[in-house]
């Protein structure tokens, strides 16, 4: 795909965008980060989307995306680390050394059913109003892309405001709670939000 560097660059940073925050910035925001004009950002958009490297959803704020099968540098190719056993968590167990290898990528895409390649995307966690299900500050969620969600699973939701929290997701016959996972959050109340992703592990680095 023939793409100017500005074009590569704005593919990038609504890349990076959403893999940290969930949901794609918008064009002013894009515009004050590149250091041009909104109407810059516009027609490269518009062309980006022309090319086949970019999607929109009509009438849905936020909702840019890279086109399905568009690869940019540092996207492909998976982290595998060795897996050298097992350890006990309660009784002990004899030490096995096991010489194979733990592909984290395919881990976690691995039984997600009608998703295919790069449906997920990774978020830092920050605060602990999911602590209760084990989920802390500073901790990492893997998230399968999702435009919807089950009563009971935690989820990547945007608010009307434009932000984004993540909560257990509950149905209601008056709308939505976000339900958070500690004694010392009210639960948000909404009449309707957008789903970004259902979360389907947690990483946690001890450093």
């Amino acid at each position: 795909m023939n793409l100017t560097p500005k074009q590569l660059r704005i593919l990038t940073r609504i890349r990076d965008v959403r893999l940290t925050r969930g949901y794609s910035p918008t064009l002013q925001e894009l515009a004050d980060e590149l250091g041009v004009s909104k109407v810059t950002v516009f027609e490269h958009v518009e062309a980006l989307i022309k090319k086949g490297a970019l999607r929109r959803q009509a009438n849905r704020s936020r909702s840019l995306d890279l086109a399905p099968g568009v690869e940019l540098p540092h996207e492909s190719g998976g982290v595998r680390l060795p897996l050298v056993g097992r350890i006990a968590a309660g009784r002990p167990i004899e030490a096995v050394e096991d010489r194979r290898t733990l592909d984290l990528e395919a881990l976690f895409t691995a039984g997600t059913q009608g998703v295919g390649a790069g449906e997920t995307f990774v978020l830092r966690v920050e605060g602990d109003s999911m602590i209760e299900d084990q989920i802390r500050d500073g901790d990492y969620v893997i998230v399968q892309r999702s435009s919807t969600a089950h009563n009971g699973q935690t989820v990547v939701a945007l608010l009307d405001n434009g932000e984004a929290t993540l909560k257990k997701f509950y149905r209601e016959r008056r709308g939505i709670r976000l339900q958070p996972a500690n004694e010392r959050y009210e639960p948000i109340l909404v009449k309707n939000c957008q789903i970004q992703g259902i979360v389907i592990g947690v990483v946690r680095v001890y450093a």
